[in-house]
């Protein structure tokens, strides 16, 4: 959730391709990690394609959720896909909620924070907006090691074109072991604690791996995507060969690890 998102995550379908299938498999965990409850008043920053949002509302029946997001064309897109009483969809910046204080029982951001330019001073408005004794909680993915998808594509994008290596995801904020935790001390959370999320990838094929970054969404397909034709057809075949080897297409599993955090808002 940055000034810049809209063109590096702003189409609905393009995006439910590439990331939205898979942030659903974190999204239960989160829920359980920051024990969301019946009747919970739960903000979701950076609520994307819905993924966090939809899954809220299936699995807790009296839940009320409001999810924020930068992107009118994200925002568009979940509207169109979730009609509930219990959910709102609103555009608007992490780092200045237009919310009132104590609105929320539990605020969660997820796979979105490392993404925020002022990822302190957005923390700081979902405390703000978070009762007292509430939880605030995020999950982002492990570029650097756990999330397989992304670290097999910068890997082999930076063995073809060093010049590749200031745009790896790896580079990213907060998602290193101890770093979510970190940001929350400082921020003077309560009971604060940090456990990975590991969960598994299943691709049908090369092409349902390869495909998706096409639509251009997130670094990596903002990288793809800009690519002379000769140097994505390179990368692809790279990518093809350390997945597959030299056989034959078949589906294939990668493992994917997030960090998640959670603390409590002092009381008083």
């Amino acid at each position: 959730m940055r000034s810049v998102a809209e063109p590096i995550f702003a189409a609905g379908d393009a995006y439910e391709r590439f990331m939205g299938r898979w942030s659903r498999r974190c999204a239960s965990r989160l829920i359980e990690f920051a024990s969301v409850a019946e009747g919970d008043a739960v903000l979701d920053i950076g609520s994307g394609t819905g993924a966090l949002s939809s899954t809220l509302l299936d699995t807790i029946p009296s839940v009320r959720v409001t999810g924020v997001d930068p992107s009118s064309g994200f925002v568009r897109h979940v509207q169109g896909r979730l009609s509930s009483d219990r959910v709102r969809f609103l555009v608007g910046d992490a780092q200045a909620l237009e919310l009132p204080d104590g609105s929320f029982d539990k605020t969660l951001s997820l796979l979105v924070l490392n993404f925020i330019p002022q990822s302190a001073r957005a923390l700081r408005e979902m405390i703000r907006v978070t009762r007292s004794g509430g939880v605030v909680s995020a999950a982002v993915w492990d570029y650097g090691d756990g999330m397989e998808m992304l670290r097999v594509f910068w890997d082999e994008a930076v063995n073809l074109n060093p010049e590749a290596a200031g745009r790896d995801e790896r580079n990213m904020p907060l998602c290193r072991r101890g770093e979510l935790a970190a940001l929350w001390q400082a921020e003077e959370l309560e009971r604060v604690d940090e456990q990975p999320i590991i969960t598994e990838l299943s691709f049908a094929s090369f092409k349902d791996y390869w495909d998706p970054f096409l639509g251009g969404q997130g670094p990596a397909g903002a990288y793809a995507v800009s690519l002379p034709e000769g140097e994505r057809a390179a990368l692809e075949a790279r990518l093809r060969t350390r997945l597959l080897g030299t056989g034959a297409d078949r589906p294939f599993t990668l493992r994917a690890r997030a960090w998640a955090v959670k603390g409590v808002v002092p009381v008083g």
